[in-house]
């Protein structure tokens, strides 16, 4: 899919390019291709004369080849933005070309993006360049708002995930958590450190982003100062993703430590139960020798005897071990 968006009265708006005429209609500030295919490729190389490299999208490429410059002054900057799947939360690598040196290519000014799938950070940017005027006002403006967007995305995914944190701490520390409920949280908690943890590394992707961007000094005064807003929420996030990560770790302890406790529960059962019989079985095993002359062989009463007092040594540690609270 190839979209463009151009400014009009200051709002972004969208246009759906279906043929290679349509894109000398616009003079456009971003155009974002999606999965594009072989022909969306060969439009933008012939009207724009920008040449999309084969490992745009590539996610094993060298860390040092995801930020630099041409000779001809397009900047490549290569950046992951997640996607909060419930299923299957991931990152989607996006590959950026900017060239805001060189006024005699006809890609001057205009921010191309590249990506294999939609992503919830460029639909919440697209709707709010369209309801709110100012807000871009050139190719810069559009990968700052997508950074700074990504950053907004991260938060309330982190907020998420600490209410989430709240009411599976009420459900551990409750005091009532069997082992069908404690494998439910233990899942829990694990998407959840997983989840945390792809946010961390969005965050320092992103920082390495906005840092790139400030050293090629392309920012005006004000972008400059928008990039450094973005690093102080970046700042403030990645302190608030070590908290979560602290809180995660204890809630896994925790969980862990009653699942102990219940297993303990269950081996102080047998155990209790083990010693209980013993001296019902001592008794047995010396009623049951037969001694000729075991005073017991002619007495009438002497097995009922035997059973009464097998009984009774079972019973008697029973009630002592209730007494002193250990079957609680």
């Amino acid at each position: 899919m190839l979209n463009i968006f151009t400014l009009v009265n200051g709002r972004l708006v969208q246009e759906e390019i279906e043929a290679l005429e349509d894109l000398a209609r616009y003079a456009p500030i971003w155009v974002d291709m999606e999965s594009p295919t072989p022909e969306e490729r060969r439009w933008v190389r012939q009207h724009f004369g920008l040449s999309i490299p084969e490992d745009a999208m590539d996610e094993d490429i060298e860390e040092s080849a995801r930020f630099f410059e041409e000779d001809n002054g397009e900047l490549h900057v290569r950046s992951d933005f997640l996607i909060d799947d419930e299923d299957e939360p991931r990152h989607v690598r996006v590959a950026f070309i900017l060239n805001d040196r060189n006024p005699q290519l006809k890609s001057h000014g205009v921010l191309f993006s590249i990506h294999d799938e939609d992503l919830p950070v460029f639909r919440l940017l697209r709707l709010r360049a369209r309801r709110m005027p100012g807000l871009i006002d050139d190719a810069k403006d559009v990968l700052l708002a997508l950074f700074d967007t990504d950053v907004e995305y991260c938060a309330d995914i982190l907020e998420g995930v600490h209410d989430e944190l709240e009411s599976i701490s009420a459900q551990v520390l409750s005091g009532q958590l069997t082992d069908d409920t404690a494998q439910q949280v233990l899942a829990a908690i694990a998407r959840h450190e997983d989840l945390s943890g792809r946010i961390r590394r969005d965050m320092m992707d992103t920082r390495r982003a906005i840092s790139f961007l400030m050293r090629m000094r392309l920012l005006s005064a004000e972008q400059f100062e928008d990039a450094r807003q973005i690093l102080r929420d970046i700042d403030s996030l990645e302190g608030h993703t070590s908290f979560l990560f602290d809180k995660i770790n204890f809630l896994m302890d925790a969980t862990i430590g009653f699942i102990n406790i219940n297993q303990n529960k269950i081996i102080k059962i047998f155990s209790v139960a083990s010693v209980a019989l013993l001296p019902p079985t001592l008794i047995a095993s010396i009623y049951g020798m037969n001694f000729q002359y075991m005073p017991e062989l002619e007495w009438k009463l002497g097995y009922p005897f035997a059973l009464v007092l097998m009984v009774a040594s079972a019973l008697v540690p029973m009630w002592y071990f209730r007494r002193r609270g250990w079957l609680r």
